[in-house]
């Protein structure tokens, strides 16, 4: 069967395969870790190669700290500091884990340590020996061994770290202005080629990123992360933008001068070649460009258009009723701290209206000229308010509330008694779900505020009915009058509420207990 591609193509494809296999076999030691079992006193298994892992950053450590000195038994320390109560090893175990791992990196007998591959071209076996670790002093008087980090484990360190997908264009623009000085356009045009695969890679990461930010920024946090990750990536592509520009007037140079010398037969292939990558590389670049453009119409468009999204979205799951009333009403606060709630809130509209900080205010009674007391009412609902579904709720709520007060003082066949008593009069008569209402509590704090409450006079019965909210409470007592007055205690309901102490009395002049 015939083969499609010629053996020119086959073999610039396979070029550096040798290089490429050399950098596999820098993980082989930690692949021989895993593979190997090791067990913990409770027959736990010991992760091997992640330890393996562990070794090399702590002989990098060292390296950089410019110490010559690590010896097994340093690195039996360090593994007793990191593994803590992970496992229950030791000191033997220890011992034996850190003499493995030395014995795969830097084998005992001084032989390297090999690794077999094929390689198609060829047709034969070829063998890689990496040294990750080497031997550095020895301490005759101790008799002890001392490594250090060999340049394979320093580039298997930097290896297992994510810096060449991030910096890879910006090597491959480093390596093609190399071969363009060396000569090798051949090898320079299959680098353009590769740098395309990158700005396609740099493409997809970005859509990535704008998917991300429309669906997953929530919180001011995640916001500020988005943000600085396109920061990066924008100065990234300007860098790399830069670069470019000077490829460009390093290619136009080297065209020119092989153009200059055209006639001579060495230099007519090159000029192809030449020409060919100035093309290809004024796609790259234009490729380039259109990303560059991207990240700043993300940073300043879809940034912006989430940030916006995030405080509407803010401002449309607020409920002041339920994160801030309820709140206040459900938990006895002193009075600095419900200023330092309610503060962020007052200035956004400056009128005023009615703060709940009035139903914690001294209770006054007010004169007129004629000298008699002026009752302001309970509730002052004029006709828009009156038509408020709230309002109306609230106000049937109330009434009911009171109608089972009123019950409970002829069923117990008494005229005073606590709001906690009452509280177990209704829990005992099934209407439990009351006290589980932040307007049951409401009720009896606006109660107290304007006790105490006079009956209506019979005939003026017709015409105050229902009229607002403190007439129908006031047409219920029927010649009766409604006093609340606070005692001493804090009546805990349930978790969520608690309400100062109330005597609730209903008949004539308050009696001093």
């Amino acid at each position: 069967m015939g083969s499609i591609y010629s053996e020119s193509e086959i073999n610039d494809m396979l070029v550096g395969f040798s290089d490429r296999m050399a950098k596999l076999a820098l993980f082989d030691p930690l692949f021989e870790l895993g593979r190997q079992r090791k067990l913990d006193q409770t027959g736990k298994q010991v992760a091997m190669m992640e330890l393996g892992l562990i070794a090399l950053l702590f002989f990098f450590e060292k390296k950089l700290m410019r110490s010559r000195r690590t010896s097994v038994k340093d690195l039996t320390i360090f593994f007793a500091a990191v593994l803590g109560d992970n496992y229950v090893l030791d000191e033997q175990d220890l011992d034996d884990i850190g003499r493995r791992i030395i014995h795969v990196f830097r084998p005992a007998s001084g032989t390297k340590r090999g690794f077999v591959y094929y390689h198609p071209a060829t047709g034969q076996e070829g063998v890689i020996y990496p040294s990750i670790l080497r031997t550095d002093t020895y301490d005759a008087a101790s008799n002890t061994q001392y490594y250090a980090l060999d340049e394979d484990g320093l580039e298997l360190v930097f290896a297992t770290k994510e810096f060449y997908m991030e910096f890879q264009l910006s090597i491959h623009q480093l390596l093609l202005r190399k071969q363009l000085e060396k000569g090798e356009f051949q090898s320079a045009l299959r680098q353009i080629n590769e740098m395309l695969v990158d700005v396609e890679a740099l493409q997809n990461r970005i859509n990535t990123v704008e998917h991300e930010i429309k669906r997953s920024i929530v919180s001011e946090e995640t916001l500020l992360r988005y943000r600085s990750l396109l920061e990066d990536i924008y100065l990234r592509l300007k860098r790399e933008n830069e670069e470019f520009n000077e490829l460009r007037g390093f290619v136009k140079e080297t065209r020119d001068r092989i153009y200059a010398e055209r006639e001579l037969v060495k230099n007519q292939k090159p000029y192809e070649f030449i020409v060919r990558i100035g093309v290809e590389l004024e796609k790259v670049h234009n490729e380039h460009t259109h990303l560059l453009q991207q990240s700043m119409e993300l940073e300043s468009t879809a940034l912006r258009a989430a940030k916006e999204s995030l405080y509407y979205t803010g401002l449309n799951a607020f409920n002041f009723d339920q994160d801030i009333a309820s709140f206040l009403f459900g938990t006895p606060l002193p009075m600095e701290a419900m200023k330092g709630v309610i503060a962020p809130f007052m200035p956004i509209e400056q009128k005023k209206i009615w703060s709940p900080l009035t139903v914690f205010s001294k209770q006054q009674l007010v004169a007129n000229d004629d000298g008699e007391l002026a009752e302001s009412a309970l509730l002052d609902l004029d006709e828009e308010s009156e038509a408020s579904s709230f309002i109306i709720q609230r106000k049937e709520k109330f009434v009911r509330i009171i109608e089972e007060l009123l019950q409970c003082f002829i069923n117990l066949g008494r005229e005073e008694m606590l709001l906690s008593e009452f509280v177990a009069y209704l829990e005992q008569h099934e209407a439990k779900n009351w006290i589980a209402t932040r307007d049951f509590y409401g009720c009896w704090i606006i109660l107290h505020q304007r006790s105490p409450i006079e009956a209506v006079a019979a005939e003026d019965e017709d015409e105050h009915e229902d009229s607002s909210l403190y007439e129908a409470i006031r047409v219920l007592l029927s010649g009766r009058r409604l006093m609340v007055r606070e005692v001493e205690g804090i009546y805990r309901v349930n978790e969520r509420y608690s309400i100062q102490e109330l005597m609730i009395s209903l008949g004539g002049e308050w009696n001093e207990l």
